[in-house]
């Protein structure tokens, strides 16, 4: 099931440039935390059905639609099909990269049946602290998951590559992203030092402000507020401080709805 195939303006620079990330919304998702701006449809409650079939010629008309790339978001749950379809596109003629845009949790073995056909990897990597993974995503076991999978993804795909130096369109490599969450300022120090220690210059890492309180997150006090800006600038100032060079930050009131798109079936 997917819920969306359209061109997306809102993701890093490097991936949504001028004209746009070919983004495909899958419907469903593996890890469903408590706060997803996108729980309509990873709840199932939107989308449509389509064959492998189907799915290869969307990859195909967001490529004719001017597409930078083709932008798999949350697709971990429909690897196999996705694998399928990307061979059958590629052999129809798919030229631009694909993007696999996941929560993180992964397994490894998995990613390792999708070499050859992802040139960027975009995971996020959204806790240290087991207690609040399993609070909330139920997954205790996230930072051992994701870190795992981040270095896998990192294999496959080498240091980043972009088309003309770092300012333009990537084409291959690993951006990280992480979200900040309200309350969580020592654990997004901890993985922000943890990716830096661990990857240097081999990765970017994108820290983002953009948490938005939705409705179901209201019965969820630690949660139901915005990332202030002094929170977000110290967060920033730090991975200045320990020398992270790559990266990507968000200026500006990011954390509003309208970066939600509509969930309505267009281009499905």
């Amino acid at each position: 099931m997917a819920a969306r195939a359209a061109l997306h303006f809102w993701e890093e620079p490097c991936l949504s440039g001028v004209n746009g990330s070919g983004a495909v919304f899958f419907s469903g998702c593996n890890l469903r935390c408590i706060y997803c701006q996108n729980h309509t449809i990873v709840q199932g409650q939107n989308g449509k059905e389509i064959s492998v079939e189907r799915l290869s010629e969307i990859f195909l008309e967001l490529q004719e639609k001017q597409a930078h790339n083709i932008n798999l978001v949350t697709p971990t749950h429909y690897v196999p099909q996705i694998i399928n379809a990307l061979q059958t596109a590629k052999d129809n003629g798919l030229a631009i990269p694909v993007v696999y845009n996941t929560s993180g949790y992964e397994n490894v073995d998995t990613l390792k049946r999708l070499e050859g056909l992802i040139d960027i990897y975009l995971p996020d990597l959204k806790y240290h602290d087991s207690a609040l993974s399993a609070r909330y995503s139920n997954a205790p076991d996230y930072f051992v998951k994701a870190t795992a999978a981040i270095s896998e993804m990192l294999r496959q795909t080498g240091r980043p590559v972009f088309v003309d130096g770092e300012d333009s369109l990537m084409l291959k490599g690993v951006i990280v992203r992480h979200l900040l969450l309200p309350g969580c300022e020592a654990d997004s120090r901890y993985l922000i030092r943890y990716l830096h220690e661990t990857y240097r210059n081999d990765i970017y890492v994108s820290i983002m402000n953009q948490y938005t309180p939705m409705p179901n997150v209201a019965d969820h006090p630690s949660l139901n507020c915005r990332i202030s800006s002094e929170e977000y600038d110290r967060i920033v100032d730090y991975a200045i401080h320990i020398g992270i060079e790559n990266g990507f930050i968000q200026e500006g009131e990011t954390a509003s709805e309208s970066f939600i798109p509509p969930f309505d079936c267009e281009g499905i």
